[in-house]
């Protein structure tokens, strides 16, 4: 049986050395509100104690769609008439739509975009659709355990969290299969094995889009910087820094190190950065007593995805951002597309085909599950009765176009939740069938405590890629990349899956 029955001084040895992993490589959550100037709390993030098996093939395919994903979003940046269209329904119900749409038509309205090159740094989350029954008993050479069918959960174009602990937990798992832990567990008899354990360089790859992109900029342009960098832009009160960190010390580690910088977003932002007169990004770091700026080549955005943060400053922020000439990961319209509307718009007929060639298309189209609109269309309507009936309703999963988990309604509490909201905001959400994963089975160790039973698992598949639009010929690839991917693991019976909120853990797959 995989993973083995543990005895309980097991189960502890195995626990304390993962802790001890944990602390010793930074997979930890910060806890901010108590730091002070000589000391902070930190929680160890969520993780599996066995990797959970994952069938190779789909794996493989999952890494091998990322390059068509990257060039689909990318060509659909590049068609504002298409985004309005789809979005047009949600911008006077989704206070977020609304304020990235108000920027937009702001910058165009002002200077419009002045930098042709954007950046992106995507992740495309999948489950497998099988029959849901959970298998206690691994065995890799019985082959597949089933046939499920690779399905895509969301598509992320904006702020993609968790790609240095998914690393660090991929590390971890291999750690203990090289000093023969795992085998030591099942008397030698383990399917653990580090052929089966795919590596992960999800930093250094991060790092090398962004370092990249700063190449492209170029030398300083502005008269009164000497030097560039990559600027971080970040959320105050920030308790997933051992997430975004790895990547910034990446950036400084290279071999021709790139320089590089945080800010918080809003306020700081505003006061710590300029534009100068030809629309170069300067910042002004305060614990510099060097009078002279820094020019900034590279905005990467890890904050900015909630409606709260688009306040007077947030917003004047943005509009900084987007006129200046640095590149940014990702653009405005790139973090559109990551609205769940723009999701259910692709499903629809044609839609794909309008940006890929059919045989990529077709490729991608397989991914999908099916997914409707609550609007007042022929679909909306069908899709309406469906969510207002609690047998139906079971088998789907309402969501709205928020990001972090913990946002999604799930089942028979459909209805309930719709008949708490006015309807004329239902077009917000749209209606998703439910993927119903065969499950497995782990041990799973959190905040909450360690406890084993069947899981199910998602593999997000990180992508990055750069593009240059040209006016009349459409865009062009700079770089187009698999970076590497994260896989998160959960309780059969939680629905949600985000790790820093506690819902799910880390994993490695365990490739059969």
């Amino acid at each position: 049986m995989y993973p083995p029955p543990l005895s309980e001084e097991q189960r502890l040895w195995l626990a304390f050395s993962v802790q001890d992993w944990q602390v010793s490589h930074g997979s930890m959550l910060k806890r901010v509100r108590s730091q002070s100037a000589h000391s902070v709390l930190c929680c160890p993030i969520g993780v599996t104690l066995f990797p959970t098996p994952f069938p190779r093939a789909h794996f493989d395919q999952a890494l091998e769609l990322q390059s068509i994903y990257n060039e689909l979003y990318c060509a659909m940046t590049e068609d504002e008439h298409w985004i309005q269209t789809t979005l047009q329904q949600i911008l006077h119900v989704n206070s977020l739509a609304a304020a990235l749409w108000e920027i937009h038509q702001k910058v165009k309205r002002v200077d419009g975009y002045i930098q042709n090159i954007s950046c992106g740094i995507f992740r495309s989350d999948y489950m497998l659709q099988g029959d849901g029954t959970p298998k206690l008993a691994i065995d890799p050479a019985d082959g597949p355990i089933s046939t499920p069918q690779l399905k895509q959960v969301e598509f992320n174009t904006f702020s993609c969290a968790g790609a240095s602990h998914a690393q660090r937990t991929v590390e971890m798992h291999r750690h203990f299969t090289r000093t023969g832990a795992y085998a030591s567990l099942t008397n030698g008899d383990s399917p653990v094995g580090l052929a089966a354990l795919p590596e992960n360089n999800n930093i250094q790859s991060l790092g090398a889009c962004l370092a990249e992109a700063h190449a492209l900029y170029g030398q300083a342009k502005s008269k009164v910087a000497a030097k560039t960098a990559v600027l971080f832009v970040v959320q105050p009160q920030n308790f997933n820094i051992a997430d975004e960190r790895p990547v910034e010390y990446a950036l400084w580690n290279r071999d021709s190190p790139v320089p590089a910088h945080r800010v918080e977003w809003g306020d700081d932002l505003l006061e710590y950065t300029s534009l100068s007169k030809t629309k170069e990004l300067l910042f002004h770091p305060p614990w510099l007593q060097s009078q002279t700026p820094i020019e900034i080549s590279v905005v990467y955005l890890r904050a900015g995805y909630e409606a709260d943060e688009y306040d007077h400053a947030g917003k004047r922020a943005r509009v900084r951002l987007e006129t200046s000439r640095a590149i940014k990961c990702p653009s405005l319209l790139a973090q559109i597309l990551t609205f769940k509307k723009v999701q259910q718009a692709l499903a629809e007929p044609g839609s794909v085909e309008r940006f890929l060639s059919p045989e990529k298309a077709a490729k991608i189209r397989k991914t999908f599950v099916p997914m409707y609109p609550l609007d007042e269309s022929q679909a909306g309507v069908r899709a309406r009765r469906w969510a207002a009936d609690p047998d139906v309703a079971e088998n789907f999963v309402l969501k709205p176009s928020l990001e972090g988990g913990g946002h999604n309604v799930y089942g028979a509490d459909i209805p309930d939740f719709l008949a708490s909201v006015t309807p004329s905001t239902w077009c917000a959400y749209i209606l998703m069938e439910r993927i119903c994963s065969p499950a497995m089975y782990n041990v799973l160790m959190s905040p909450q405590g360690i406890d084993s039973g069947p899981v199910v698992s998602e593999l997000g598949v990180i992508g990055t890629c750069i593009w240059k639009k040209r006016t009349m010929e459409g865009s062009e690839f700079l770089s187009n990349t698999v970076a590497g991917w994260s896989f998160k693991t959960k309780h059969t019976g939680v629905d949600e899956m985000s790790v820093v909120k506690g819902y799910g853990c880390f994993d490695t797959p365990l490739l059969y």
